[in-house]
């Protein structure tokens, strides 16, 4: 812990820029991490990783509409720790460099939370639109040979087959996601519409199996940025392998959950961590 800053509140214990890995030419790569004060016990974390279309957004400024309900205090609350984890964004490195960057702030938990009041064992990855993309990545890729492998996940209106993206969009969508200069042919590093074998190796779908740590996707029915056909289409691979998979469509919600009140989705979201991750109330899923 000698490259974090630690620091006490009365409900948290906070561990600023915890370096989790060294990319050459890169600067090194942090995470933040939120522990509960004073729990009795080393308690299950969530990663919570960041959208912004892999090119904005940072762990150390969430959006405005997002604190308003703040979901890391109601996190801390239910008695989780959370980490922010930091990635490269599509203009610093193309795909696969922040699936890289995630699992190596989860293999820092696996590793080393014990020594920052985490329970290694119980690590869940939450993310929206491009960060749900990512948790799901990691969720589905995580594997316990490198301390990578977590075990659940939810993802938040995140794409999931980048072949079938633009297929499913919105009539009144906003984004043509076979542009050359759309979010995901920026994330692949060449037109997404060209280069199939790109997005797929990008596409989460691709790596679904009955291996699966419990998912639960949340999507609105009106999202004009990522079509909510992209959460029923994982969510139908998933169920088909018997994988387990719970899938929330939230209507009259756009990008963001837009339109909607967040408190019930975050009450939702961290209802589910509790089931899987918290062995009073829920069962661990095997390794």
């Amino acid at each position: 812990m000698t490259d974090a800053a630690s620091r006490r509140w009365s409900d948290r214990i906070e561990h600023r820029d915890i370096v989790v890995n060294e990319v050459p030419g890169f600067r090194p790569l942090t995470l933040d991490l939120v522990v509960p004060a004073d729990a009795p016990h080393p308690v299950p974390a969530l990663v919570w990783i960041h959208g912004g279309a892999w090119q904005f957004g940072s762990p150390k400024q969430p959006p405005e509409w997002l604190m308003e309900a703040d979901p890391f205090t109601a996190a801390i609350r239910a008695g989780f720790a959370v980490a922010s984890a930091q990635y490269r964004l599509s203009g610093e490195a193309h795909f696969p460099a922040q699936l890289d960057d995630v699992r190596a702030a989860v293999r820092w938990l696996r590793r080393h939370g014990d020594t920052v009041g985490v329970d290694r064992e119980r690590i869940g990855v939450w993310g929206e639109s491009a960060g749900g993309h990512l948790a799901s990545m990691i969720a589905l890729t995580g594997d316990d040979q490198d301390d990578t492998r977590v075990r659940a996940a939810v993802c938040w209106y995140a794409p999931s087959n980048l072949l079938t993206i633009q297929s499913q969009a919105h009539p009144a969508g906003t984004i043509d996601h076979d542009a050359a200069d759309s979010p995901e042919s920026l994330l692949i590093g060449a037109p997404l519409a060209g280069n199939p074998s790109l997005g797929r190796a990008a596409s989460p779908i691709t790596y679904v199996t009955d291996q699966a740590p419990p998912v639960l996707l949340v999507h609105g029915d009106q999202d004009l940025v990522v079509p909510v056909g992209q959460s029923e289409e994982l969510a139908a691979a998933l169920t088909a392998v018997g994988a387990e998979v719970e899938l929330s469509v939230v209507r009259g919600a756009d990008h963001c959950f837009g339109g909607v009140p967040l408190e019930p989705l975050i009450r939702d979201t961290l209802a589910f961590f509790t089931r899987i991750l918290t062995p009073d109330t829920g069962v661990l899923p095997p390794h």
